[in-house]
């Protein structure tokens, strides 16, 4: 099954992708309350299954603009960094042992095929393809083994990093939470559609690849990522795992390679989707902002 928050109406309503196209979840089913993704995964099984039968209601087609985040505002995105042995690597780290974790807030998280819009005060602004994982029924100390019933599905995204925010200091929040800068979709492909094990992950910009690797490569595969962040806090319907980058981002290039306004920026994942993102200037101009991170010159960011 796959699931779309779709803008109508000044809002963003969930569909099921049909045979004919996207059917409008709250109304196949007559049930106001299954307009949203976070209602439905909080219903547990029954639930989805009702949300199953509507996709043999007649729908639509739909543009890509019509797309909104895959999961709108979530409580919260728990965040891998360094999972992968190459980007490891090419910033000079060590492979980790031990998972390298920080939390996105849901004002970070962007549409899968809007504009990507660059942060006024950055100049380092690097792009991190991912595969995300969305909690369905969640919960606490979940094992591995078992970590696949806690999970609704799958959806594609993009860290978007403000580098000389996330090294000024030890901890990665600022650079990791400007407005907008994680798109989420194209949609939320639920754990049966799917097998996310070894799928490819691709990253172009401009039409040539930054990134290639598959997910098999992961330090911590998805299993034991549920595992691990379920050791220290409860899992919720909705709750969005971003688990780490492969190698060939920007800044590890020589020279770096930043996004700057007019790039687009692709991320696929096979068989989940595929996100597609025009960069733009902010609409502010802060020139003079007292803060702003320092850049020696020759940091590797």
């Amino acid at each position: 099954m796959r699931l779309a928050s779709v803008i109508a109406n000044g809002g963003l309503r969930l569909h099921v992708r049909g045979a004919s196209g996207y059917v409008d979840v709250a109304h196949a089913t007559g049930d106001e309350r299954l307009s949203e993704l976070q209602a439905v995964l909080a219903g547990g099984p029954d639930v989805l299954e009702r949300v199953r039968a509507a996709a043999e209601h007649e729908g639509r087609e739909l543009d890509d603009a019509e797309l909104g985040p895959a999961v709108p505002e979530p409580r919260r995105i728990l965040c891998l960094g360094v999972n992968y042995l190459e980007h490891a690597l090419e910033g000079g780290r060590p492979p980790t042992t031990w998972p390298e974790t920080f939390v996105r807030g849901s004002d970070s998280v962007a549409p899968p095929y809007g504009e990507l819009v660059k942060p006024d005060l950055t100049s380092r602004f690097d792009f991190e393809g991912e595969l995300g994982v969305v909690i369905g029924t969640g919960g606490r100390y979940i094992p591995a083994a078992k970590a696949l019933d806690a999970i609704a599905g799958y959806v594609v995204v993009m860290d978007g990093s403000a580098r000389e925010w996330q090294r000024a200091a030890s901890q990665w929040t600022p650079g990791k939470n400007f407005d907008g800068t994680m798109p989420i979709g194209p949609e939320l492909v639920t754990v049966d559609e799917v097998d996310v094990s070894d799928v490819r992950l691709t990253t172009t910009l401009n039409g040539e690849v930054m990134q290639s690797a598959s997910t098999a490569q992961m330090i911590f595969d998805v299993p034991r990522t549920i595992e691990y962040l379920s050791s220290f806090t409860t899992l919720r319907p909705g709750d969005v795992i971003a688990t780490g980058t492969p190698g060939g981002v920007g800044f590890a290039r020589t020279p770096p390679v930043w996004l700057k306004p007019g790039d687009v920026l692709e991320v696929e994942i096979e068989g989940v989707g595929r996100i597609a993102n025009r960069v733009v200037e902010e609409a502010a101009a802060l020139n003079g902002w007292p803060w702003m991170p320092p850049t020696p010159d020759g940091a590797r960011f």
